[in-house]
């Protein structure tokens, strides 16, 4: 078939090259014969970011279709389960707490328990009413049995990993299983076509490769679409003040110490700490706004988390990676023949851990198109290009609203983080109509939403959102559908309490075998 793309090349390695080269590699064309060819050229040379340690539950769905074996990746990449996030802190700043679990509100989509929590529950927080998923978290429990199959779940689970064992866990996993072709070298130059397109690129160990579809996974210098292309970078720094992270890791203080199921993030008086649990470490950040917060402030505030919440002396893990990024996304994320995947599309900051979701998203999203001629390329692009621009917005905006709900008033920071210019028109916008109605899949009503209604609803709900109504709900039928719900929620609570393991005792299970 003229003009049909057979070759792509992905620029750029990492979780975000390696994973794009396996979706794509894995296909799902019912005619093998069809399917291109993909190539991944990487530099020996440039690191990792290695900071992408959270996952969505989709990645078992993602990891499933390209023929990963479970265990084998947990072993390899230093995997634990996570059952959602932990915030505590942005509220109010003290030690009060929520949770966003991955199980949805019993009920949700067609009764929101939220107006019976606050009339009759509100002591307890919503989320540990309307899911069990909080109280398995926080006892510490594995989402599944050890006999429950590969990416099976009891309770719905994702991954948290060591994201640069995770990148060569791909890559090993794709060029000797899925057929991925690997160049490794430095890419000198861009050799563009008569037409505009990118006819090839120019590896300094390698000579010229040429290719149909140019895939740019090569980071903040966003090499193709950026650099060569001038794709401008819209950003988002008057809504998403962060622009900088300390990393560092830390050591258990034994070798059978408990193991999180769920990331911990605590907010501090300039940004938050994320705290990730891995089977042998864990991996911590701070986030934070350098217009707030000087280089030894960060560091203090890190230091003082090592020392206080890990049992750690700072001076015995290292001195902390700085990680310094403009929060914003490509104008375009597909132009011509070259599409930006990971970080060259966009980055935001690592709230709720959507960098590796997105990821995922694109390179299905490419993968869906195939086979694709060169002339079909404008509208699968333009299509694309839309779909990019909607889950930005989205994210910026529940990112945004974490931020926004906050009742902190002990620093500059979150007073600047409430202000009204700071916040999205259309955040604001849903805000005023959540004040009258529970958000609900009318409000978010894509196949493929980066965050689901429900997603709000924990976070609205868990930093303390008062809509204008309140009271006693009226309606009977009302408050029986709701109380058995909640009672359902607390069966089923006592049931995977009683019948999970312990997080690491899964752990072990699983990496024994």
């Amino acid at each position: 078939m003229a003009g049909l793309v057979r070759n792509i090349v992905i620029v750029g390695g990492g979780a975000a090259g390696w994973l794009t080269a396996g979706v794509l590699a894995a296909g799902r064309d019912p005619h093998p014969s069809l399917a291109p060819r993909v190539t991944l050229v990487e530099s020996p040379d440039v690191p990792t970011l290695g900071v992408g340690e959270g996952t969505w539950p989709s990645m078992r769905d993602t990891l499933r279709h390209m023929g990963v074996d479970e265990k084998t990746f947990i072993r390899a990449c230093d995997v634990s389960f996570k059952q959602g996030t932990r915030f505590t802190g942005w509220r109010d700043g003290g030690g009060e707490g929520y949770d966003h679990p991955f199980t949805a509100p019993r009920g949700w989509g067609d009764l929101d328990l939220a107006p019976w929590w606050r009339a009759y529950r509100l002591e307890v927080p919503y989320a540990d009413i309307v899911s069990p998923q909080p109280a398995v978290a926080a006892a510490g429990l594995g989402p599944k049995q050890a006999r429950t199959p590969d990416f099976a779940a009891v309770a719905n689970y994702a991954y948290h990993l060591d994201a640069g064992r995770f990148g060569e866990f791909l890559r090993e996993h794709c060029t000797r299983r899925l057929g991925v072709a690997h160049v490794v070298g430095h890419v000198d130059e861009v050799i563009a076509a008569d037409n505009g397109d990118i006819a090839a690129v120019t590896v300094r160990e390698h000579g010229r490769l040429g290719a149909d579809l140019f895939v740019d996974c090569t980071g903040f210098g966003a090499r193709l679409l950026g650099r060569h292309y001038g794709v401008p970078f819209v950003s988002v720094r008057q809504w998403m003040l962060n622009d900088a992270a300390l990393v560092v890791q830390a050591p258990y203080p034994a070798p059978d110490a408990p193991v999180a199921t769920r990331t911990l993030s605590s907010a501090r008086d300039a940004g938050w700490i994320w705290d990730i649990g891995l089977p042998t470490r864990r991996g911590l950040g701070y986030v934070h706004s350098t217009s707030h917060c000087d280089a030894a402030g960060a560091e203090r505030v890190l230091a003082d988390y090592l020392r206080n919440e890990c049992g750690v002396d700072p001076d015995q893990v290292g001195a902390p990676r700085l990680l310094a990024f403009e929060p914003g996304y490509r104008e375009t994320c597909w132009h011509r023949n070259c599409v930006a995947v990971g970080v060259s599309a966009g980055f935001i900051e690592p709230l709720e851990a959507s960098a590796l979701a997105l990821v995922e998203l694109a390179a299905a999203a490419i993968r869906d198109h195939l086979p694709m001629t060169r002339g079909d390329m404008g509208v699968v692009a333009a299509r694309f290009n839309e779909r990019c621009r909607y889950r930005w917005e989205r994210v910026v905006e529940f990112l945004k609203l974490h931020y926004v709900l906050s009742r902190r008033d002990d620093s500059v920071y979150w007073r600047d983080q409430r202000l009204a210019e700071t916040c999205p028109d259309g955040l604001a916008d849903r805000l005023s109509q959540w004040r009258h109605r529970a958000p609900s899949r009318h409000d978010f009503d894509r196949i493929e939403e980066v965050f689901p209604s429900a997603s709000y609803a924990y976070v609205l709900n868990g930093m303390g959102f008062e809509p204008a109504w309140a009271g006693e709900p009226t309606d009977q039928r009302y408050n029986d559908a709701a109380r058995l719900e909640v009672d359902l929620a607390a069966r089923q609570r006592e049931q995977w309490l009683a019948g999970l393991p312990a997080h690491r005792e899964l752990l072990d299970f699983t990496t024994r075998e």
